[in-house]
């Protein structure tokens, strides 16, 4: 029996660059995305997630640099890239005086679907978003959870191979988000469709295959959620004081190093170097790393 051919990634940049005038917003980048994946793209603000998602998407030519996506270079055939992805920002544009279902058969009509294939896709992902209920309210009608599930049917009308989402929870519920996670999870999972998403949201980064960290235009880190809390240059531990900056006053005075103390709920929490010791008298009880702690220890680094 002959082995199967690796899939080609369905996302692959090398070195790609984007500078505007003296100032470069995405420096050397370089991904690789395999199919039926949810890839997640982390970053602060302003660390230039949003440029390199352009250039992805072929709405902003590299300065330097290649975006493969589906094998299509995005700098020579945007159109094409463009008709082949399904896109969704925080911003996703729905027409609030159109209804539920006049909205996606409009967009359906953009990705150039025929009106009866149309009127059969909008039927499944009406259902399939749990809107089919909704199909005759008007769009500026609906919560701000379903808005967000009527945005993301209309992105998938044209059965895209490589779904992109730009912080697409940023402004719904816990409940919604879940169940928004849960349709992703079952597109990557039953069908797949590659998902690469960016979130401010650590919680939802555990549900990402992989992961790449951005900084200043820079990769920083990637791999999968364990596998960057395995790598991670630090031990986490939660300290038993009031405030971070008594905790702080704690370690200083006990001359233990630290990366960085902050609160989480109502936990005092402390980054500790790899390999560092704590003084017992400082009291700290070791603890598991979330995502939250991963994003904190890289995040650091930006404000030095």
């Amino acid at each position: 029996m002959q082995n199967e051919t690796p899939a080609a990634p369905v996302i692959e940049t090398h070195e790609l660059t984007r500078v505007f005038g003296g100032y470069t917003a995405v420096d050397r980048l370089n991904l690789t995305v395999r199919r039926a994946s949810i890839f997640g793209f982390i970053g602060s603000n302003g660390s230039g997630k949003s440029t390199a998602i352009r250039m992805i998407c072929g709405l902003l030519p590299p300065t330097r640099g290649t975006a493969l996506i589906l094998g299509c270079d995005t700098a020579v055939h945007p159109e094409r890239v463009k008709q082949s992805i399904g896109y969704m920002s925080q911003r996703f544009s729905l027409y609030e005086n159109l209804t539920v279902w006049e909205n996606m058969m409009f967009y359906g009509g953009l990705y150039g679907l025929a009106k009866e294939v149309r009127r059969r896709r909008c039927i499944d992902v009406l259902a399939r978003m749990r809107l089919a209920e909704k199909r005759d309210v008007l769009a500026g009608g609906l919560s701000g959870g379903q808005k967000q599930r009527l945005a993301l049917g209309c992105a998938i009308l044209h059965r895209p191979a490589l779904l992109v989402l730009d912080e697409p929870t940023s402004a719904v519920d816990p409940t919604s988000r879940r169940l928004f996670w849960n349709l992703l999870s079952e597109m990557a999972g039953g069908e797949g469709t590659t998902v690469f998403v960016t979130t401010h949201f650590m919680d939802e980064a555990e549900h990402c295959d992989e992961i790449a960290f951005l900084q200043a235009g820079r990769k920083i880190a990637d791999g999968s959620p364990a596998a960057l809390k395995d790598k991670l240059p630090a031990r986490l531990f939660v300290l038993p004081y009031e405030s971070a900056g008594e905790a702080e006053a704690a370690l200083r005075a006990a001359n233990a190093p630290f990366d960085e103390i902050y609160v989480f709920g109502r936990q005092v929490r402390a980054l500790i170097p790899r390999g560092a010791a704590l003084p017992p008298e400082v009291r700290a009880q070791p603890a598991a790393l979330s995502m939250e702690d991963v994003f904190i220890y890289y995040d650091r680094r930006r404000r030095g």
